[in-house]
């Protein structure tokens, strides 16, 4: 175990490392500069040579990249190069609000794909379960920006019980207000990678009833549904683990649009405004640190397979 953690460790530094530097060159690739931005459009061409000087802008790329870098490694993430803010302070506030978001929308997605998917793979075959199947593929098609638009004209427009938009002002001073303002956009996010979670579990669930010792268990005197409880349920307790960190990963993406959508004051929102105004610094390291905490969340489920799946450790 201490070999496949180091191993996957190797490999998650060097995902960060390969990561930042994609990151770091693609923003300086795209059209348009902030030292004009900064400037103003009538600014001189001297005053904006000097702004980027004095923003190091017109240094080597390797050497920002090198500054930025290790300015990450020692925990500072750099500061705007528009307010001067520091970029980890302002991360660590919008955190509290993209961070619940985020664990409310997988709690959310894994009480709807869990006993919904499994219930539909024991019903195969009759109407119910075909209800449920039918059910979950047009939910997971549907564009989670016109789901949240669609659950807002139902909960906050036509039954008025939640707030449409926005996030309080004094933040989780006042927790029923805070949790009443990421429940729409949670549930909006949750139904749509619990429906496309859904469809997986109930795959998983199909494939294990057809397993070797669901079946010995059947002969032995169990019912075939026992037998699939008892035995098999925890064949599909791996599946999930297998593909938690894709679904981490897509509740990620989803609260960066749905942030957008119910103007909640998280980093998604920070990340879309400052990519408009250019803002390098911040950017990089928002991108960065999204990047990151995928990757992690990844090494994590990696470790949680290895160490709960008897076969990984005898192939080891």
């Amino acid at each position: 175990m201490l070999r496949y953690t180091l191993t996957r460790g190797a490999l998650l530094v060097a995902g960060l490392l390969v990561s930042s530097v994609i990151i770091f060159l693609t923003l300086r690739v795209l059209p348009g500069d902030v030292a004009q931005l900064i400037a103003g459009t009538q600014a001189s061409a001297e005053t904006v040579e000097a702004l980027r000087q004095s923003l190091g802008l017109d240094r080597p790329l390797i050497v920002q990249y090198l500054e930025w870098i290790s300015g990450v490694l020692r925990g500072d993430l750099g500061t705007s190069q528009l307010s001067g803010a520091s970029v980890s302070a302002e991360l660590l506030e919008k955190a509290q609000v993209t961070v619940p978001l985020g664990l409310m929308a997988l709690t959310i997605a894994l009480l709807i794909a869990v006993p919904f998917g499994i219930v539909s793979a024991m019903l195969r075959g009759r109407a119910g379960g075909t209800a449920m199947s039918v059910s979950a593929q047009a939910v997971a098609a549907v564009p989670v920006i016109w789901a949240g638009m669609m659950l807002v004209v139902v909960f906050a427009h036509w039954l008025g019980w939640l707030p449409a938009q926005g996030f309080p002002r004094t933040g989780w001073a006042t927790p029923g207000k805070a949790f009443e303002a990421l429940l729409l956009p949670a549930l909006t996010i949750g139904l749509v990678e619990g429906a496309m979670l859904m469809r997986f579990v109930r795959s998983a669930t199909l494939q294990a009833a057809g397993q070797d010792f669901v079946r010995t268990a059947a002969a032995k005197g169990l019912t075939r549904r026992r037998a699939l409880v008892q035995h098999g349920i925890p064949a599909v307790g791996l599946s999930i683990v297998t593909v938690l960190g894709l679904q981490i990963a897509g509740i990620i993406v989803g609260s960066v649009v749905i942030e957008q959508l119910f103007t909640l004051p998280g980093i998604g929102r920070m990340l879309v405004a400052d990519v408009g105004t250019r803002d390098l610094v911040k950017v990089q390291s928002e991108l960065l640190v999204l990047t990151g905490f995928v990757l992690i969340i990844g090494f994590i489920v990696d470790l949680v397979h290895h160490a709960i799946d008897p076969r990984q450790r005898e192939a080891a």
